[in-house]
């Protein structure tokens, strides 16, 4: 190791499966672009610590915020929230000796809150209450030639949710890509959906399968928790889901959604939106930077 490096700590979680590298930044107030040169640098896997993206524990820089949430993606773009890596940086938050309940943060995508379990050691699920999404309908692609709607919402991050009838099958690294970057959902593209309807909640609780091309990532992550939302919001505003409490399930675990949907039927109508799901620990190590 240089013995003029700066040795920075860092916690490794996953949100079902959605892995970061999660660093405390009320200390070190890293710029925004070295967040991104850090992530560039260590989530590559085999030559790095491996990771979807990268989370910053920032000071607060609103009133009534117990901190601000920064994420870079893999390839050190800023994104403007993760509701995985939202998850786990509250549970971070809350070892780091943030106590009060619930926990307030700022995004780029809005003002969430956060509720954590104080049990040790901390197994219990985090919930995150959620801003209404914006901007629900079916998009016309230019350039993915591709069978079938394909629908277009946001949900603190811009997703495309596509409806098939076996998830396992899916074309994702193909289609994937190709409506990530097609010129409808240009310039930010999209995050894309593909969802399995497996019940519809006639008894008052829906379940899907999904699987998700990330952009930032440029492939398919075990687990994406706007997508988690985006797909039951989906699924629910086009008619193709009638509950709405709706358990998605990804790769890389489940995902629990809820929200109540206004007399307008309209995304920006829905109300009391949460996400829950897992916050893990994986393990400590430092960085020499």
């Amino acid at each position: 190791m240089n013995p003029r490096a700066l040795v920075v700590p860092f916690t490794k979680m996953n949100g079902a499966g959605n892995d970061f590298i999660v660093l405390d930044n009320r200390f070190f107030r890293f710029s925004d672009a070295e967040l991104s040169g850090l992530a560039r640098r260590y989530c590559p896997r085999r030559v790095g610590v491996g990771a979807d993206g990268l989370l910053a524990l920032n000071v607060p820089e609103a009133d009534g915020a117990h901190y601000r949430m920064r994420y870079f993606n893999a390839d050190g773009s800023l994104g403007t929230m993760c509701g995985n890596g939202a998850r786990c940086l509250a549970r971070y938050a809350r070892q780091a000796g943030l106590a009060a309940e619930p926990l307030v943060f700022d995004t780029d995508g809005g003002r969430y809150t956060a509720e954590v379990p104080a049990e040790v050691p901390a197994e219990g699920d985090v919930r995150l209450r959620v801003p209404p999404p914006r901007a629900f309908g079916e998009v016309a692609l230019l350039d993915a030639e591709v069978e079938g709607p394909t629908y277009g919402i946001w949900t603190g991050t811009e997703h495309a949710v596509r409806f098939v009838e076996d998830v396992r099958v899916a074309p994702v690294a193909t289609e994937g890509p190709a409506i990530r970057r097609d010129a409808a959902l240009a310039p930010a593209g999209a995050n894309v959906n593909f969802v399995q309807i497996e019940t519809s909640g006639l008894d008052g609780l829906a379940r899907v399968r999904v699987r998700t091309f990330e952009k930032g990532v440029e492939a398919e992550t075990l687990a994406c928790g706007t997508g988690a939302l985006a797909s039951a919001l989906a699924a629910r505003l086009s008619g193709r889901v009638q509950a709405e409490r709706v358990e998605v399930v990804m790769p890389g675990g489940a995902l629990r959604v809820g929200f109540r949907l206004g007399e307008d039927g309209a995304a920006e109508s829905v109300r009391d939106l949460t996400l829950e799901g897992p916050a893990e620990v994986v393990y400590l190590g430092t960085l020499a930077v």
